[in-house]
């Protein structure tokens, strides 16, 4: 069993999506999005949704005073925090914007602070910021608040400020504690700084703390993530999230500082990811969706029991929200029927914000398929199976992702019948594949070259 295992994961190593959204993208339409349309949908969006769910707010803060060589995020590199208020007031100036288009005060349901690392800004400068978003707005009787952080520069100055401004929910960038994978990636940070990080957040009134854990990455071994997991199992964080590294140099140019020579093998890779998995499951977690382990009195373990789990360009969360602002440099907004993202260099962010017009260089606008599509792949990141019983869930391109889908069921990664398929406990740590055989857009248009990370 263990060979054939071996072949199937060999089988399904292939670069796909992580799909955060549908269409992915790469694959948004452009041609028909303009700053106009999208205006408007956000207008329709606020007012179909404001006073029953609230909305959500995205701030990417990208600044960070070393680059990490794996991240894949958008960052700013820097040690001028000179660079803080100028970019506070832009976003600011954003919100402003977006202001204009509601017709009532928003209520704020989620608020995530992302990065690069939010905790480059002062705690002063965080609060200038947060004091400006909530100004003009309410908070949802459910609001919750987040940030992600970096072990080595998040002090107590910066816990104390975000908690007394209604943040609860804390997520730490670890990767790996082993010494060499550190030096490579160069991402240092202690145990005893975490740790710190972790009991202060406890003691004045944290009540989730996420970590951030990569598997696959260069010099990584089996002996050091399996030092790295005990140690993360001392402090019993509430979620962990498990990520495959994601190997994409023509895109990052700090992972070039390595080379495939320096990576894990596919199969070392996915022993790591095996130990990894039955370490965490050990010591009381259970994987939650794609990629996260949560503790059994955790939200996202109870959300998606009950079935509500959702997923957006933030993450999993047990709250649903049907517009998400995105503010700041290459930050994603979301509508439901249409997405926006920003310019992604801070010069042209601020000089547009300058000139009084809304930072959205691209977008796509949801056609019928497309949203059926959409809530096809949120059902299976989400709840792990989907169904088109119904007329509002079927669209001409099912025919071909059932055939694809035939596929999957063959080697066990899903059950099929006529109008239904559910993902297999084994199935599971294929789900970017399983979503992938609905991907229209992606079959219709594959890629000549590589656009996606691999799935193992």
């Amino acid at each position: 069993m263990l060979v054939d295992t071996n072949k199937i994961i060999s089988k399904y190593l292939v670069a796909a999506p992580r799909y955060t959204s549908y269409p992915t993208v790469p694959y948004w339409d452009t041609v028909g999005f303009s700053t106009e349309k999208w205006t408007e949908a956000v207008s329709r969006s606020f007012n179909d949704s404001n006073d029953s769910d609230g909305i959500s707010v995205y701030i990417h803060l990208p600044f960070c005073e070393s680059l990490c060589t794996y991240c894949g995020c958008n960052t700013r590199i820097t040690k001028n925090h000179g660079v803080e208020r100028p970019y506070i007031e832009a976003v600011l100036k954003e919100w402003q914007m977006y202001l204009q288009l509601f017709d009532a005060r928003p209520k704020i349901k989620e608020m995530h602070l992302g990065g690069g690392t939010p905790t480059f800004f002062s705690p002063e400068h965080l609060q200038l910021l947060i004091d400006g978003i909530l100004d003009f707005a309410d908070l949802h009787e459910d609001a919750e608040f987040s940030f992600e952080a970096h072990p080595g520069n998040t002090t107590s100055a910066h816990l104390i400020a975000l908690r007394k401004l209604g943040f609860r929910r804390l997520s730490l960038g670890i990767q790996d504690f082993d010494p060499h994978v550190q030096l490579i990636i160069n991402r240092i940070q202690s145990y005893q700084e975490v740790r710190d990080v972790t009991l202060k957040a406890r003691e004045i009134g944290y009540t989730s703390i996420n970590y951030d854990l990569i598997y696959g990455l260069p010099h990584q071994n089996l002996h050091g993530l399996s030092d790295t997991i005990e140690a993360v199992l001392k402090l019993s964080p509430d979620r962990i999230a498990f990520y495959s590294y994601a190997h994409v140099p023509w895109v990052r140019a700090g992972q070039r500082r390595y080379t495939e020579a320096d990576l894990p093998s596919a199969d070392l890779k996915q022993e790591l990811y095996e130990l990894g998995r039955k370490m965490l499951r050990t010591g009381g977690y259970v994987d939650i969706g794609m990629d996260h382990f949560t503790l059994t009195n955790d939200s996202l373990y109870t959300a998606e029991r009950k079935g509500y789990l959702h997923r957006n360009f933030m993450g999993y969360t047990h709250q649903y929200s049907k517009l998400m602002v995105g503010l700041g440099v290459s930050s994603i907004s979301d509508t439901w029927n249409a997405f926006a993202q920003n310019v992604k260099k801070v010069e042209d962010y601020i000089s547009v914000i300058e000139n009084g017009q809304f930072p959205v260089f691209k977008g796509h606008l949801l056609d019928e398929e497309d949203a059926i599509i959409r809530r096809h792949i949120l059902n299976l990141m989400c709840k792990g199976h989907t169904s088109w019983h119904l007329p509002e869930e079927q669209c001409a391109s099912l025919t071909d992702t059932t055939n694809r889908l035939r596929w999957l069921a063959q080697d066990g990664l899903v059950m099929l019948s006529d109008q239904d398929v559910k993902v297999t406990p084994f199935g599971k740590r294929f789900l970017r594949n399983v979503c992938m055989a609905f991907d229209a857009r992606l079959w219709a248009n594959e890629p000549t070259t590589q656009l996606f990370s691999l799935t193992g």
